[in-house]
């Protein structure tokens, strides 16, 4: 239910926890990162995979991605360390490719996404993305736009409750909602407890379980962020910079990001769903994409014991073919939509 790296244990946006890379042997072997190359970190966050990719080979070179202006702050003395082998660029993951070939790349070796919100980000209450301490409620990853207390504060009853059900997969999105904008008509929304308080009023914890205000915080995140939408957007600029045989890896933290993700590689790797006896299949296009795992690649006992974050990672990846980029995937980029935006492009959900 968390962003990246933050499991249950401490709450999509909730709990200080130490930033610990996930999963990053596997990413490094998934990436094929000792055989040298130029690489994109998308969610350059700590560094910690980008670090452990320029440790990995000498000659290797990172271009690092982060929308957040204290990632790319705090990646001063790192970019300073590795000098003409990481370019440390602010800008979203979506923008990968172009942001790539403004560095003078107009092809790389790997591409590495770690989906969501740091575990940085959730440890500072000035930011607005923990419920378990007192801040405004922001959310804002950019730290510019809408933040989430305009979403709580302007937007509409079945604009919220589409946000809490679709992107937070909260089963009681409709009362929460109401609940929202009768608050609001007495005082506007201003802090993370205030939200906070008034889910915990409604939704009763279940010993052991998560903060009733979960599954809400984390449809408000990525409401605000676009978090899938620049998701979608980043599977395809990966397909369109990396060269054959180049790999792409990602790393997620809950069933949206993963089915994405998910349904991105069976239909480039040509594993599409068969035909019905009434429906004869069409002729699947040329893969864009060799599958390297078989599935999802989940955290060893070890790790988890050492690292609880890591819990609900699944890491997928693929190796680029011959075959040109194909269009944009429809299925994929309504995934990341709530049902009104799909309807009006056209869509069904």
């Amino acid at each position: 239910m968390t962003g990246r790296g933050d499991g249950p244990g401490a709450g999509a946006a909730g709990g200080l926890s130490r930033h610990v890379p996930v999963l990053l042997a596997e990413v490094l072997t998934a990436l094929d990162a000792k055989s040298g190359g130029v690489f994109i970190d998308g969610t350059f966050g700590a560094g910690g995979y980008t670090r452990a990719i320029l440790d990995a080979h000498q000659q290797n070179k990172v271009v690092a991605i982060d929308r957040d202006p204290d990632a790319i702050a705090g990646g001063a003395s790192l970019s300073s360390k590795f000098k003409k082998r990481l370019m440390l660029v602010p800008g979203r993951f979506g923008d990968l490719d172009e942001i790539a070939r403004g560095q003078g790349f107009d092809a790389v070796d790997g591409v590495v996404l770690d989906i969501g919100v740091s575990s940085m980000q959730l440890d500072q209450a000035e930011r607005g993305f923990s419920f378990r301490n007192e801040g405004p409620l922001d959310m804002r990853m950019e730290q510019s736009g809408p933040s989430a207390a305009d979403l709580v504060n302007e937007s509409s009853e079945a604009e919220l409750a589409d946000i809490f059900y679709h992107y937070g997969e909260e089963r009681r999105a409709r009362a929460v909602a109401r609940a929202v904008i009768e608050a609001r008509r007495r005082q506007p929304f201003e802090t993370t407890r205030q939200l906070a308080d008034l889910v915990a009023s409604l939704i009763r914890q279940e010993p052991g379980g998560i903060h009733p205000a979960t599954r809400v915080f984390q449809g408000l995140r990525i409401a605000v962020n676009d978090e899938l939408g620049e998701l979608v957007r980043a599977l395809h600029a990966a397909e369109r910079i990396l060269k054959p045989g180049g790999r792409l890896v990602v790393v997620t933290f809950h069933s949206l990001e993963d089915r994405i993700v998910k349904q991105f590689f069976t239909a480039r790797t040509g594993r599409a769903p068969a035909g019905s006896r009434h429906l004869p299949t069409a002729a699947a296009p040329e893969p864009t994409f060799d599958a390297v795992t078989r599935g999802p690649v989940g955290p060893s006992d070890q790790e988890m014991a050492q690292n609880p974050r890591a819990r609900s990672a699944k890491l997928r990846a693929g190796a680029r073919t011959e075959t040109p980029p194909q269009e944009p995937l429809s299925a994929i980029t309504m995934l990341a939509e709530l049902p009104q935006t799909a309807e009006k492009r056209g869509g069904r959900r």
